[in-house]
C-alpha cells in the first residue's frame, strides 16, 4: 500500500451534499477510502448547479471537492431504493458520512441509531448544522449564517462601523468536513483496537467556535469585543498589508526582535527606543502613531522592491495575490498541489498532506450523477 493511501481498503458511503459532508469525503476520497457519493437522481448534489462557471456540467464547488468518488443514484423517498442503500452499508461501508438534515436519515433508514444497531462496527459521522442538543438543534445553517452567527463576521472587515464581511471562502463548511475526517480516521483507529464502531458528531456552529477560540479568550480577558482590523491581526503589531506603488504588500513584524529588523530596513532605529514601540504590548496601544510611520514608508516602493528589501533584513513579508497569481505562482507550481488528474480530468486542488514527500494522487474527476449506480445497487424489482 502507498504511503499516500492509508486508507485504502476502507469503504466510506458519503450522504453529503453541498461543502461539510463532501469535504470530509474528499478528504478519506484523498487518502484511499472507496468513496460512494449517494445523490439524489433527480438533480443530484446542489453543488453540481452552483455557477457558472461549469466544466463537464459541474460547477466549481462540485469539481473541486468530490473528485475520486463514485456516485450512485438513490431516490431515499423509494423503500425500495432505500432498502437497497441499507443493505450496501451494512454489507459494505467502514463507515458514513452524513450532513442531512436533523432527523431525516433516521426516518428514512439510514441514520446512525438503526445502523448501527444492526452493525455496531460501522462508524457513523453526522455533520449538523447547530449541534446535536439545544434549542436550535434542528434549525437548518449554512456557512454565512454560521459566520455571522458564530462570531466571525463580527471580527472580519475594516471596521466596526463598516458592513459586515463574510471570508471569502466556505471556512465553516469546509472546517466542518475536516473535523468530520479526523473524526473518522480516529473512529477507524479504535475499531481496530475494539471491534466497535461509534457514531461521531460534529456542526458548523462548533467549527465556528472552533475557529474564534482567540477572540472568544480575548473577550474573556478584557470583558471587550475583538473588533475587526482590516488586514491585521488584533494583539499583534505591525502585521498587515500596507500600500506600495503598484499593490499592497503584508509585513508580518510578529515580536520584538523581528520589528528590530524592520526599523533597519526602514533605517529608523530610534523606532525601537521609543518607549510607545519598544515591546508588542506598547506597540499595540500606540499603533495609531506607528503604523503611519510606516504607512507613509512602504509607500514610497515598488512591491517587489519593498520585498526584497524586507527579505535582506529579515522581515517576513508576502504580496497580496490575486487568484490568477497564485495559480501561476513559483512556489504554487513547485509544490505540485494542483493537480492534473486523469486525462480528461479538470486540474484540482489535492490534499495539503505529503507522505514521505508523496501527495495523495488525482485518481478520478468528480462522478457524472449515478455514474456508478449500476456498480454498487442492484435495480428493485
Amino acid at each position: 500500500m502507498s504511503h499516500s493511501q492509508p486508507l485504502a481498503g476502507f469503504t466510506v458511503v458519503e450522504l453529503g451534499h453541498s461543502v461539510a459532508g463532501p469535504y470530509t469525503g474528499f478528504i478519506l476520497a484523498s487518502l484511499g477510502a472507496e468513496l460512494i457519493k449517494v445523490e439524489n437522481p433527480e438533480g443530484g448534489d446542489a453543488a453540481r448547479g452552483w455557477g457558472p462557471p461549469f466544466h463537464a456540467g459541474a460547477a466549481p464547488h462540485f469539481t473541486a471537492f468530490n473528485r475520486d468518488k463514485q456516485s450512485v443514484g438513490v431516490d431515499l423517498r423509494d423503500p425500495a431504493q432505500a432498502a437497497a442503500l441499507r443493505e450496501l452499508i451494512l454489507e459494505k461501508a467502514d463507515a458514513v458520512v452524513c450532513n442531512m438534515r436533523a432527523g431525516a436519515a433516521e426516518t428514512l433508514g439510514v441514520g446512525p441509531i438503526g445502523l448501527r444497531a444492526a452493525n455496531p462496527s460501522l462508524v457513523y459521522c453526522e455533520i449538523g448544522a447547530f449541534g446535536h442538543v439545544g434549542p436550535m438543534a434542528a434549525k437548518p445553517g449554512y456557512d454565512p449564517l454560521m459566520q455571522a452567527y458564530g462570531g466571525m463576521m463580527s471580527i472580519t472587515g475594516e471596521s466596526a462601523d463598516r458592513p459586515p464581511i463574510r471570508v471569502g471562502v466556505s471556512i465553516i463548511d469546509m472546517g466542518a468536513g475536516m473535523w468530520g475526517a479526523l473524526g473518522v480516521m480516529g473512529a477507524l483507529i479504535e475499531r481496530r483496537r475494539t471491534g466497535q464502531g461509534t457514531h461521531i458528531r460534529t456542526s458548523l456552529f462548533e467549527t465556528a467556535l472552533a475557529w474564534t477560540a482567540t477572540p472568544i479568550c480575548r473577550q474573556q480577558m478584557s470583558g471587550q469585543p475583538q473588533l475587526p482590523q482590516g488586514s491585521g491581526a488584533a494583539g499583534i503589531v505591525p502585521y498587515q498589508a500596507f500600500r506600495t506603488q503598484d499593490g499592497w504588500l503584508v509585513i508580518g513584524a510578529g515580536n520584538d526582535g523581528l520589528f528590530a529588523k524592520l526599523a533597519a530596513a526602514m533605517e529608523r532605529a530610534e523606532l525601537t527606543a521609543d518607549e510607545r514601540f519598544r515591546t508588542n504590548r506598547a506597540r499595540v496601544t500606540h499603533q495609531q502613531a506607528l503604523l503611519p510611520q510606516i504607512e507613509a514608508w512602504a509607500v514610497g516602493f515598488r512591491s517587489h522592491a519593498l520585498a526584497e528589501l524586507l527579505d535582506r533584513h529579515g522581515v517576513p513579508n508576502a504580496p497580496v495575490q490575486t487568484i490568477a497569481q497564485v495559480v501561476e505562482d513559483v512556489q504554487t507550481q513547485a509544490l505540485g498541489i494542483i493537480q492534473a488528474g486523469p486525462a480528461g480530468a479538470f486540474p484540482t486542488v489535492g490534499l495539503p498532506l505529503t507522505f514521505d514527500g508523496e501527495r495523495p494522487p488525482y485518481r478520478a474527476p468528480a462522478p457524472r450523477l449515478g455514474e456508478h449506480t449500476g456498480a454498487w445497487l442492484s435495480k428493485p424489482e
